[in-house]
């Protein structure tokens, strides 16, 4: 009798048949078609730029990218030999590292202290100032960048990589400031209380609960911002012009070398794959980043 019970009280599954499978799949066709059609649109720019890097300059001339696709035996690796062989291009690439990777820890440290106090600590003005920090996120930069240049130029700061990785510092800060709170803001309170309990101060808290349960967030903000500086061109335009990062370095170099296209094809895509890459290694953080905060 208590087995009998047992399998009545057991769910019945019901097999999903073949026709309502095909019908899901028809009903979610255009959306798939649509993004599909996206995705390869947003690939004819980067494998033309790919082709175009492995073409010699002869070939480059005589027609598009286009017509050595269907012709791998004219590629050639050639170029990207000789890109690392241009001094001034690797010493662009490295001073964008430089910037990005200082760029991207500085505000993020910052970032996180900041937050860990508009969030978990009280004291007067709290509000107020968090308020103040998203005032500040509708500032653009193109509005300070002469009062910046100014102030460079009386402080020694023009044309230098601290100076740029300070410019991006302060201009990631709001909107760094302002996702890690509201993340930070969402941790169970009966967890900080109890780590509070059992004696954990407060920057043992910061670092043994807040940080590791914020990895999601951090890691979303640091795609951001890495693609943000290794993409940037108006600031190192602006703010540099002995030590400029890769994005306006090339620039220059095409204004001045626009034929040397076997040199800058295969430096502009090694340059555009980096940020990629990056973005690949810690996409699994980036939704869970982006929703920060937004569920309670």
């Amino acid at each position: 009798m208590a087995t009998a019970a047992i399998d009545r009280a057991q769910p019945v599954v019901i097999e999903e048949g073949l026709a309502p499978k095909i019908l899901r799949a028809l009903g979610r066709a255009p959306v798939h078609l649509v993004l599909i059609l996206i995705g390869l649109f947003w690939l004819i720019p980067t494998t033309g730029l790919f082709v175009t890097s492995l073409l010699t300059a002869s070939d480059q001339a005589q027609g598009g990218w286009w017509n050595f696709f269907a012709k791998p035996s004219t590629w050639t690796f050639e170029n990207y030999r000789r890109m690392f062989d241009n001094e001034g291009i690797v010493d662009a690439l490295l001073r964008t590292a430089q910037i990005t990777i200082g760029a991207t820890v500085l505000p993020i440290l910052v970032a996180a202290l900041a937050a860990y106090a508009l969030a978990w600590i009280e004291f007067p003005g709290r509000d107020w100032l968090f308020l103040a920090v998203v005032g500040l996120l509708l500032v653009p930069i193109q509005m300070a960048l002469i009062p910046i240049f100014s102030l460079y130029n009386r402080f020694n700061l023009f044309d230098t990589i601290p100076g740029l990785i300070l410019f991006h510092t302060a201009f990631a800060l709001p909107f760094a400031i302002f996702l890690l709170r509201n993340f930070f803001a969402g941790i169970p309170k009966d967890l900080m209380e109890a780590a509070r309990i059992d004696g954990a101060s407060e920057i043992r808290l910061f670092f043994k609960v807040v940080l590791p349960l914020g990895l999601p967030a951090i890691a979303s903000l640091a795609i951001f911002q890495v693609l943000f500086v290794w993409n940037d061109l108006l600031i190192g335009l602006v703010l540099a012009q002995n030590n400029q990062p890769i994005a306006p370095h090339l620039a220059s170099q095409l204004r001045q070398f626009g034929s040397n296209l076997d040199v800058l094809a295969p430096a502009s895509f090694f340059s555009a794959v980096i940020p990629l890459i990056v973005f690949a290694a810690f996409q699994r953080y980036f939704v869970q980043g982006l929703l920060a905060g937004s569920v309670k």
